[in-house]
């Protein structure tokens, strides 16, 4: 990255958002519609001066890259009280300065502060990232989140949205899915087979870096998935991994491609109580530590993201791609 503008945390910048001229997009299908109607009645009725409000803090934001022309991406990292969210926003900063320097990150904290939702007029793409809650539960900070997605998905029906891990899921349950606990967790790097539209979408016609053609492999941290697919998408990975809504405009992940050994590593504890894992054994560790270390596509899927939130393979052509 010699002499490219690399990002810098920490500043806070507001600029307009950078448009792609030209693209025509689509309609979504009725029954997309149908579904996005649903969830947004099911939701109304949630009144939210009536529920427990988070601890009051000042707003934080976190924005990298001053003036800079790239992609406007929006970050909600729905943690609440972890000691963790440092290492989260960092591997966000690594991961996506390594395909797209020239990319400005700004981070939202719905969890901890009412309210802290990015305004979709300023951003390209807008990621609902990992949390550590069950997103089943009905905590005023998550109906919160659950009302700020179907917001964006009325009124703004074609900016891209990509969940991932907790976003997954949680996306995946406001459109008819069902959540469900794993009965064995997954930690550290492993494989999910692509669906033929899963191909399509990251190798034909881009041909990605992926390593192994066919499958991703990409970081895991999940005591739960997706068990019941969501109505209105495409599976791009078997299991229920990856998603992409008919219109082309939502894309979801149970696995982290933001996630690098570095991130990995801070959860690694997490073993003894998930599997019962002595961490004073010197040998379990290691296992774990090479899981965790193995090659993935975390970079290649990004490449992927930012190309889709960009405009290139959205729309009509996401929709072409898909029937061929």
């Amino acid at each position: 990255m010699s002499g490219r503008h690399c990002p810098t945390p920490g500043r806070q910048v507001f600029s307009t958002p950078r448009t792609t001229k030209g693209k025509f997009q689509l309609p979504p299908p009725p029954e997309y519609e149908q579904l996005r109607r649903e969830a947004i009645s099911h939701h109304s009725s949630f009144n939210m001066s009536q529920q427990p409000q988070p601890p009051s803090a000042p707003p934080r934001v976190h924005q990298t890259n001053d003036n800079s022309a790239g992609l406007k991406i929006a970050i909600l990292l729905n943690s609440y009280r972890s000691p963790f969210i440092a290492d989260i926003r960092d591997s966000y900063t690594r991961s996506i300065a390594a395909v797209s320097p020239d990319a400005v990150l700004t981070f939202f904290y719905p969890a901890e502060i009412a309210d802290h939702f990015p305004d979709p007029d300023l951003f390209d793409l807008i990621v609902i990232g990992g949390g550590n809650a069950d997103p089943r539960k009905k905590h005023a900070w998550i109906l919160r989140v659950h009302r700020f997605i179907l917001d964006v998905v009325t009124n703004f029906p074609t900016k891209k949205l990509c969940g991932i891990c907790w976003g997954h899921q949680t996306i995946s349950m406001l459109f008819g899915g069902e959540v469900v606990d794993l009965g064995v967790p997954e930690l550290g790097v492993t494989e999910a087979k692509l669906t033929p539209l899963g191909q399509r979408f990251f190798t034909v016609p881009f041909r990605m870096g992926i390593k192994n053609e066919g499958t991703v492999r990409l970081q895991q941290h999940h005591r739960r998935a997706v068990g019941t697919p969501p109505r209105g998408f495409y599976e791009l990975m078997a299991g229920n991994q990856a998603f992409l809504s008919h219109n082309g405009a939502i894309l979801t992940f149970q696995g982290h491609p933001e996630k690098d050994a570095r991130a990995a590593r801070v959860r690694i504890r997490d073993a003894a109580r998930w599997f019962g894992t002595d961490m004073g054994d010197a040998r379990a560790v290691a296992e774990l530590v090479e899981r965790m270390e193995m090659q993935h596509d975390g970079l290649e899927v990004w490449r992927r993201v930012l190309m889709w939130a960009a405009g290139e393979g959205d729309g009509d052509g996401a929709m072409r791609m898909m029937r061929i």
